[in-house]
């Protein structure tokens, strides 16, 4: 059988058919001719660290009531002081879906050159995005989506399909020589389409492991408390399982008390989403967590670099095409304990 994706992570936050964010600050061609048979896209500028025109980027998110989404506004912020000609005008952030669209009609009326918009509801922020496109206004649509690709110039944001399916691989090799193995699943918010590809994703690579059964399902909701009550349950529920897969970290808090409580060590548990909190368990090898696959909050930083990009009309460096791509969907990349140390500086509280 074929490798599984998950064992070419290191140094990765993006996937093959996406692009890094190095890609978009690094100037990997040349504004210089090099040959008569170069392609004349390799004469098109792209964006780098070195100064250019002035660019100023306005940032909208809903209110960082989570650990992910204050890392979120945490990773806009600095990377856009790395840039000498970039000014962001940040919003307060709001999850009241008429006030987050007020914040960015008064962003539009200020003609910032770029927007980046992590909506708190993509459906009911669409026609905002609209507004500001045709005000000539480009956007970075950041993680929840619009209705609409007219919303945006280019969308960034996590693979929840990727997550359960590197989820899935990584348990699925670490047991592989198991006959009989049992893996349990503790959920994230089942009324969320992300929830639901993140189970699919998982099943998916389970598919790949005649061996493994997923014997048990819970849907908690993103918090400690309901993490450390679902998890409790599902403990209860199952006398022996060999691996745990968690969406969330934040909620995988509460999951780690329950099974402190419990006095269960016979499994290994993998996270999702790249808490510091997880990052230092994973390193200190002292408990059922072994590893936590990304949904990396550096993809604000990346939306910075694209809304840079967009202002300054450069294209990206790496790439043929005189425009940067579309969109941008980051890798949901394992981190265990072989690379924490690598990661740990991206993990947030």
């Amino acid at each position: 059988m074929p490798e599984p994706t998950f064992t070419s992570r290191r140094g990765l936050l993006f996937g093959a058919a996406a692009v890094s964010a190095g890609a978009l600050v690094t100037g990997c061609t040349s504004n210089e001719p090099s040959g008569g048979d170069e392609p004349a896209a390799n004469n098109q500028p792209a964006a780098d660290d070195k100064p250019g025109k002035q660019v100023t980027i306005g940032f909208a998110g809903p209110q960082a009531d989570h650990g992910w989404l204050n890392a979120i506004n945490d990773n806009a912020k600095k990377r856009a002081e790395k840039y000498s000609d970039v000014t962001l005008e940040i919003t307060e952030g709001s999850n009241d879906t008429a006030q987050q669209i007020g914040q960015i009609e008064t962003l539009i009326n200020k003609k910032v050159d770029v927007l980046v918009i992590l909506p708190a509801d993509g459906k009911a922020l669409t026609q905002v995005g609209l507004k500001a496109m045709r005000a000539g206004i480009p956007v970075v649509n950041l993680d929840r989506i619009f209705n609409t690709p007219q919303a945006y110039r280019c969308w960034v944001g996590g693979d929840n399909y990727g997550m359960g399916l590197n989820a899935g691989h990584y348990i699925g090799e670490k047991l592989k020589g198991k006959q009989g193995a049992k893996v349990v699943e503790l959920a994230g918010l089942d009324n969320l389409e992300l929830t639901k590809q993140r189970t699919q994703g998982f099943d998916d690579a389970l598919k790949n492991y005649p061996n493994i059964t997923k014997v048990a399902r819970q849907a908690a909701e993103f918090t400690v408390e309901s993490g450390q009550a679902k998890m409790a349950q599902l403990l209860q529920a199952q006398s022996q399982i060999d691996a745990l897969w968690n969406h969330d970290d934040d909620q995988g808090v509460g999951a780690l008390r329950a099974i402190e409580q419990a006095g269960r060590d016979e499994f290994i548990m993998v996270g999702g989403a790249g808490a510091l909190s997880a990052f230092e368990a994973i390193k200190a090898d002292n408990g059922v967590l072994k590893a936590t696959v990304l949904y990396p909050p550096t993809m604000a930083a990346s939306a910075i670099d694209l809304a840079r990009a967009l202002g300054q009309g450069k294209g990206i460096g790496g790439l043929a095409e005189f425009e940067i791509p579309s969109s941008v969907t980051c890798y949901s990349a394992v981190v265990d304990k072989e690379n924490v140390d690598q990661y740990m500086p991206t993990g947030f509280r």
